[in-house]
């Protein structure tokens, strides 16, 4: 019985699996001609009035390499046809030039059909965050929470005017993402690391060991100004720490030469900020190319932002021209102005600051201060600081040789352009900066100046002094984000492509950014607001007008436009009596500072009109900066010793030492 049994049911069992297979070939059919073609399609957040709608739009196929045909419509009507394969595509419908509203839009290919909605808005929306930002930051002096405003405002348009949920975004889809970015978090980290390494060689009396070099040579009022403007510029690698040990330091010298309380604030001030915007090794640095590599990732540009901050220094005409400046009038002896009054004052009564001057009290920098009674040893500075420099540069070699062909390149010269072009340039900082911490901390434990405890706590105050700039940074990587979403620069592109010159552009960037700068006295913050708006102008200004990414005419106007961000910045911090450094500068002075704001305001005007004049305009229209830098420097020269006069002969040394 089993066994007949048995029989059919394998026979049954075999015609099920038939019938099975039968049926999923039949099946496979309408499946894989419905499988052919996928389409989804996503609009960007919000389109401007007027502009080429934005979208993406993703296809997956089954026949491998080969192209379909696409259409899309608005509202049933078709604006675009073309023929694209498998992936990802980002389009432009320029023939879809929309009012504002809300618009059905559909996609179809090869049977398959995707629909959306998209959404446009009035172009003038898309200049809110950055306006808001900048018109706070004027109002209330307060970089932080203007930048936060900008970054909800802009939130608040792309999310469909929701409070709640742009509040949410805000935080999740524009901050959070800035330091989820991997070149980001390597820069907020380098910046954290660079301002301990700044802390440990404070601590350790690096820095006071490289003023006491200096005390020697200042005999005299001359010398006591051109020693003072040394140790300014060799101390580069951060603005405040120049401002308050030079001033500081120098302080008991210049007052023995008398040279006035404002003559010692306007050398510190001039070269504290300047310096340190300019050195390829410095803490601004980190925050410098942070905010040009993500304009350059938002825009796709094939630029390294290393290689931009250092192409862009030579057109950083005032504060370069500043520190000419600032040398010529120590080394003259020779003044105008307020500034002529005052030291005469100093020179021919003996009073370091004018009656009824109230001087800022001197900055407490005691949780930085050396242990007492240990060695001021200069070397604790110098080699933590060579080694960032040798390890930046070691690590920036590495990474750019890595897969370059030697034999492609005729020239030593020519190799080392593209070794640093293709270099990773923000992990070799993040190396460098590492290395000078490690540094920093090991020459005064193996000197047993500091304990391993007290090294720690003054790695721990240097990260906490660069807090706010690390929140700085983040927020304008935000607000950089936004404006792209928005696509501020397309609407800034077109309206002001029929009437501004792109060579005009460097120009009209570096007054703004001043304006913003005076109005806020903070350099960084006007970076920060400026950067991520000003890199898409020029980008879209060159290119309108015929100029090819990569060409000379291009490469130009775009690095002039982002060192007028840069100089700018420092020229508005310069003239601006709430400007950090500019306190900074009197407090360790002790120089009343309304008198230090007058007497630097007109030579820090004559030499911003003169780096227009002489940079700014003529290296947009292809001179090149070194004539314009020379130049510059002839005029100041010839400036201070035609119109500027001594406020006391040359003495001996023994005539000023009781």
């Amino acid at each position: 019985m089993a066994a007949r049994q048995g029989l059919p049911v394998r026979m049954q069992g075999a015609r099920m699996r038939r019938a099975s297979l039968l049926c999923l070939t039949l099946l496979a059919v309408p499946m894989a001609a419905s499988a052919a073609t996928r389409l989804s399609i996503e609009p960007d957040p919000a389109s401007l009035s007027g502009h080429p709608l934005r979208l993406t739009l993703e296809i997956s196929e089954t026949a491998e390499g080969e192209a379909v045909e696409v259409r899309l419509l608005i509202e049933g009507r078709e604006v675009d046809r073309r023929e694209l394969g498998d992936g990802e595509h980002q389009l432009q419908l320029d023939g879809a030039k929309l009012e504002p509203g809300r618009y059905h839009l559909q996609a179809e290919a090869d049977g398959a059909k995707a629909e959306t909605y998209a959404r446009v808005i009035p172009g003038w929306l898309a200049l809110l965050p950055p306006l808001i930002a900048i018109a706070l930051a004027l109002a209330f002096k307060d970089v932080l929470l203007s930048l936060f405003v900008g970054v909800f405002a802009g939130a608040l348009i792309l999310f469909d005017w929701n409070p709640v949920t742009a509040l949410a975004r805000s935080i999740d889809h524009f901050i959070a993402a800035s330091l989820a970015d991997a070149d980001q978090a390597k820069i907020v980290i380098f910046t954290a690391l660079l301002g301990g390494m700044v802390g440990l060689i404070s601590k350790s009396g690096g820095t006071q060991g490289i003023v006491e070099r200096l005390r020697v040579y200042a005999t005299n009022s001359r010398r006591g100004q051109v020693a003072t403007w040394i140790l300014g510029v060799l101390i580069f690698f951060d603005d405040y720490a120049n401002t308050l040990i030079v001033g500081s330091t120098m302080r008991p010298i210049t007052d023995r030469l008398k040279v006035s309380r404002e003559k010692l604030a306007y050398i510190v001030d001039s070269t504290a900020a300047p310096v340190a915007s300019v050195m390829p090794i410095s803490s601004w640095i980190g925050f410098e190319v942070g905010l040009i590599a993500a304009a350059f990732t938002a825009l796709e540009l094939p630029y390294n932002a290393y290689a931009t901050f250092v192409a862009s220094i030579p057109y950083r005409f005032y504060p370069l021209l500043a520190l000419v400046l600032g040398f010529t009038i120590a080394i003259t002896g020779r003044d105008l102005g307020p500034m002529l009054r005052a030291e005469r004052r100093a020179q021919s009564t003996g009073k370091l600051l004018a009656d009824g001057a109230l001087p800022l009290a001197s900055y407490d920098a005691k949780r930085l201060a050396p242990p007492e009674g240990a060695p001021r040893r200069a070397l604790n500075a110098f080699i933590p600081i060579l080694t960032v420099i040798v390890v930046a540069l070691a690590g920036m070699y590495r990474s750019g040789s890595r897969g370059l062909d030697r034999s492609a390149v005729d020239s030593s010269l020519a190799w080392l352009r593209e070794v640093f072009g293709n270099a990773d340039s923000i992990a070799a900082l993040l190396w460098a900066s590492l290395a000078g911490l490690l540094m920093a901390a090991v020459l005064p434990l193996a000197q047993r100046i500091l304990s391993l405890r007290q090294s720690m706590e003054a790695a721990v105050e240097g990260f906490k002094s660069m807090l706010l700039a690390l929140m700085v940074l983040v927020l304008a990587w935000s607000i950089g984000s936004v404006c792209a979403e928005l696509h501020t620069a397309d609407y800034v592109v077109g309206a002001a492509q029929q009437i501004l010159s792109p060579h005009l552009l460097p120009v009209v960037v570096f007054v703004l950014s001043a304006a913003v700068a005076f109005a806020t006295g903070s350099s960084w913050g006007t970076l920060a607001i400026l950067m991520p708006l000003v890199v898409p102008i020029a980008n879209g200004l060159a290119t309108d007008a015929g100029m090819a990414v990569g060409s000379a005419a291009y490469s130009t106007i775009l690095i002039g436009t982002i060192s007028s961000v840069l100089a700018g910045s420092v020229w508005g911090d310069h003239c601006s009596p709430i400007s950090d450094t500019t306190i900074l500068s009197s407090t360790a002075s002790a120089c009343d500072h309304i008198a230090h704001v007058r007497t630097q305001m007109p030579y820090a005007l004559a030499v911003g009109l003169l780096a227009i004049a002489i940079g700014d305009l003529p290296s947009a229209y292809g001179l090149h900066p070194v004539i314009s830098l020379l130049a510059g420097t002839v005029v100041i020269v010839a400036g201070v010793l035609w119109l500027g006069q001594r406020s006391e002969p040359l003495t001996s040394p023994k005539a000023v030492e009781g």
